[in-house]
């Protein structure tokens, strides 16, 4: 069977209103662009969404990942709803788009990524995750729950095709290096790594080769854009987007989604300066209010049938994600209180690229020697 692909591309083209929520005509825009090219014969389907104030386009297409065409096609659909944006005056207007054109290639132009090229099973379930006011380490935690531990994923015991693990390959976003680590294996190692979130990042998952129904083939894959590190100065945090697949071979649909009944603290929040609480809700809940916030994931489920996005399910509209819910804003209440101190606030070192530096700089001269 001919491979697909999956490409889910995002960017903040203008808050509406400030970061809190995207624009409906910017969704229309966007609409309008991926519908010209289905009808053209480049992209198999398509969905639209927004979460936050970050444009997403979930496409499948035939082009392999990384494809020019399709990369160029996101890019003139973003530069599109930013036309729109500024119209509107909306918030931060194309701050996402840090170059002036397409190059060949969308990667460190600003927009997140997330793709994989698959061999369709005869029931193909993947899951878009979407998260806003956060970091590509906010994904860490998840992705290493949903494929090696046992305590969140049954089939890795009960399972024979997943009895062997998968394979984690680890982004250092600092040093540009990556690395391949297997679980269970090297569980332990690879906790060590992902464990500092806001270095070290899961890029992609693959099964191993002894999986008879996903033999070495990704199964996730997660955005790894770092804005600040493209920019040179503090624009944003990146909230990342994910695919994952479930079922024959990959964790079931509920074991994909349980880790995020667990509200974990994440990197983001208010200016990209805070620590809080991850909010899985409903894309109508996908509005970040509170202090900007709190960081909110959410998910989008369908069926991949020859090509065709079949969906979506709105995975955390449901009454059994109330409880995390509700955790999350007694988190965000603990946090908030606070106000500037660590740890609410991020350590120095995460601090580079915000106004702190400008504030060190003027009272540099002040600074008198302890005796």
């Amino acid at each position: 069977m001919d491979k697909i692909t999956i490409s889910l591309i995002k960017a903040d083209v203008g808050g509406w209103p400030g970061h809190s929520t995207v624009h409906p005509d910017l969704i229309e825009t966007a609409k309008e662009a991926l519908q010209k090219a289905k009808d053209e014969h480049i992209l198999e389907d398509f969905h639209v969404t927004g979460v936050g104030d970050d444009l997403q386009l979930i496409m499948t297409h035939r082009k392999g990942v990384d494809s020019e065409e399709i990369h160029k096609l996101a890019w003139n659909t973003f530069e599109k709803a930013t036309a729109v944006a500024k119209e509107l005056k909306l918030y931060g207007a194309g701050q996402d788009l840090l170059k002036d054109a397409f190059s060949g290639n969308i990667r460190g132009m600003g927009p997140g990524i997330a793709e994989m090229e698959i061999t369709e099973r005869k029931s193909e379930p993947i899951v878009a995750f979407m998260m806003d006011k956060t970091e590509p380490g906010a994904f860490n935690l998840p992705i290493y729950r949903i494929f090696a531990d046992p305590f969140n994923t049954a089939g890795l015991v009960i399972d024979p095709s997943m009895h062997d693990g998968f394979k984690f390959e680890v982004w250092d976003i600092m040093e540009h290096k990556k690395v391949i680590m297997h679980s269970p294996k090297e569980m332990y190692d690879l906790l060590a790594l992902i464990g500092a979130k806001s270095r070290y990042v899961i890029k992609r998952v693959y099964a191993t080769e002894s999986n008879p129904k996903v033999k070495g083939e990704v199964v996730a894959v997660v955005s790894t854009e770092k804005l600040y590190q493209i920019a040179g100065e503090y624009i944003g945090k990146d909230d990342p987007v994910a695919l994952v697949r479930a079922q024959s071979g990959c964790p079931a649909l509920g074991e994909v989604l349980e880790p995020f009944a667990f509200p974990h603290l994440v990197s983001g929040w208010m200016r990209g300066s805070h620590n809080g609480p991850l909010m899985p809700v409903s894309i109508k809940q996908a509005h970040c209010t509170r202090f900007d916030g709190p960081p909110r994931v959410a998910a989008l489920g369908f069926q991949v049938a020859n090509g065709r996005l079949v969906g979506p399910v709105d995975l955390f509209d449901d009454p059994a994600f109330d409880r995390a819910r509700e955790t999350a804003q007694y988190i965000a209440d603990y946090m908030r209180r606070h106000g500037p101190f660590e740890p609410h606030r991020l350590p120095l070192e995460e601090m580079e690229y915000t106004t702190l530096p400008k504030v060190l700089t003027k009272l540099k001269d002040r600074f008198e020697k302890i005796q």
